[in-house]
């Protein structure tokens, strides 16, 4: 069976790539797990016209491709305003491809996702939709359509995943949508990355946040909780990784709180980076509000050994209620200043919850998400890969 991967992911030219391509995220990681479950996949993405050396992941995979569509222009209004004429110029080959492959996966939210999902549904291909973002909170009218939508159609030959995770189905209107958690790291990762640790340094203790630097993801309450630890913990320091629009806004908050020496500004890095980081920290922030799916960097963070301190959003009670961290009841500096103390004050608590991080993270390899989606594929589409009876 051949597969065509409609997505907004952006990548770029890559010579040492076995596609030609790379990009960064946990997107390359996951489409060489789906890749192995089909004769072929072909990836329909926009890439830019040059290369970003020293940066992303190859795309490689089993007999893995990549189609290349145009990047749309610009964001927001003026993005939605160029999908008419990108439609027009890209079309053909949406379309080329679609017709050739036996099914298509269109990983949502993501507008050249959108409109893969509709064109294949009107093509009448085995569809394969897995929303990515926060299932449990629609507040567009984007979101209540993508919801309606796979609750609409879920079903017989289209296959719909939400992902995160709770104890009851994703929808009650229709039980055809399953749950699928989301992970960027195989189980030799996994092990490798893990680090026992008996306790958080008094002299100097490591914070970490990994994610995209946006005014909803909590950097700047990490941030805004050092004052209230620097009396106690002189020594401590936060590294903050990734790029985004708030980023120069937090580098002005920690200068303007006079903690600029106790902050790290790393900017984005390659996945590789971000493994050595999670690895050279002790604990890990992540008080998010914004629509979470199932962060892969907390669960990266987890599989490094490490205590997170995070909030009630979406998947993460779920996850940091086996006992591997924190979910404060607050949003607030001080809540996680808190949480914070509590950790470095107590070893016996640190090095419990730094076991049973890593035990969690075993449970959510590349590994066990193929075989979880391969499974429901071949459920409803029969036979994936030529000679693969399963």
């Amino acid at each position: 069976m051949n597969l065509a991967v409609i997505s907004h992911k952006p990548c770029w030219p890559a010579p040492d790539s076995p596609s030609g391509y790379a990009t960064d995220g946990g997107f390359p990681f996951q489409m060489r797990a789906l890749s192995e479950l089909f004769d072929s996949t072909t990836l329909v993405v926009p890439c830019l016209r040059v290369s970003r050396k020293d940066q992303g992941t190859p795309l490689e995979g089993h007999n893995l491709f990549v189609a290349p569509l145009e990047l749309p222009s610009g964001a927001g209004l003026r993005r939605k305003l160029s999908l008419l004429p990108w439609l027009a110029r890209n079309g053909p080959t949406l379309l080329r491809e679609m017709r050739r492959a036996d099914a298509v996966h269109t990983p949502i939210p993501g507008d050249i996702g959108t409109i893969g999902m509709l064109m294949a549904f009107a093509l009448r291909k085995p569809l394969f939709v897995r929303h990515c973002g926060n299932w449990l909170v629609q507040t567009t009218w984007t979101e209540r359509f993508w919801k309606w939508f796979m609750e609409r159609f879920a079903g017989g030959r289209n296959v719909m995943l939400a992902t995160g995770g709770l104890n009851e189905p994703p929808s009650r209107r229709n039980r055809n949508i399953r749950w699928i958690f989301s992970t960027s790291l195989t189980s030799e990762q996994i092990g490798r990355s893990g680090m026992p640790r008996q306790a958080v340094s008094l002299d100097a203790p490591r914070l970490i946040t990994v994610c995209r630097q946006e005014p909803d993801k909590g950097t700047d309450l990490t941030i805004m909780s050092l004052p209230h630890l620097l009396a106690e913990f002189p020594g401590i320091r936060l590294d903050v990784i990734g790029n985004g629009s708030a980023l120069k806004k937090w580098v002005a908050l920690a200068d303007s709180l006079g903690v600029t020496e106790h902050v790290v500004f790393h900017g984005g890095v390659v996945h590789s980076q971000v493994l050595e980081h999670l690895r050279g920290a002790e604990i890990f922030c992540f008080p998010t509000a914004a629509s979470e799916g199932f962060p892969k960097a907390v669960l990266e963070a987890l599989a490094c050994g490490l205590p997170v301190i995070t909030t009630p959003v979406s998947v993460l009670p779920l996850l940091i209620d086996t006992g591997c961290g924190f979910v404060i009841p607050e949003r607030t500096p001080s809540a996680i200043a808190e949480a914070v103390r509590s950790l470095i004050l107590n070893p016996e608590l640190y090095r419990s919850m730094s076991v049973q991080a890593m035990e969690t993270a075993r449970q959510y390899s590349l590994e066990q998400w193929g075989a979880a989606i391969g499974h429901l594929l071949s459920a409803h589409w029969g036979e994936l890969r030529s000679g693969d009876k399963s």
